[in-house]
């Protein structure tokens, strides 16, 4: 009785170990796409800007007139709100816009 005991307690061990080995690969997985992602679209707002031209999202009209009127912050509280960003994103999407 008791080695059976034992054996399932081996096997409960191991299968917790491989999905625990398993989470942290698809962790790192996700981290690395979303390096690229970044990286990705850093390049595209380069070239944006280079061509001298820029994209407003329907949804952030509103975020675009209060940047350009100078209401930075509000802008920023916009954006975060539309877009459930956190403060860093939302202040580097409204600091393009202007």
């Amino acid at each position: 009785m008791e080695t059976s005991q034992t054996v399932e307690t081996l096997a409960f061990i191991l299968v917790a170990v491989i999905v625990l080995v398993s989470i942290g690969g698809v962790n790192s997985r996700i981290k690395s796409t979303d390096r690229r992602i970044a990286r990705v679209e850093h390049k595209i707002d380069l070239i944006l800007d280079h061509l001298d031209l820029s994209e407003v999202d329907p949804e952030l009209k509103q975020v675009a007139a209060l940047a350009r009127a100078g209401k930075k912050i509000n802008a920023i509280k916009v954006y975060r709100e539309i877009k459930d960003a956190d403060l860093k994103e939302a202040k580097e999407a409204v600091e393009r816009m202007v």
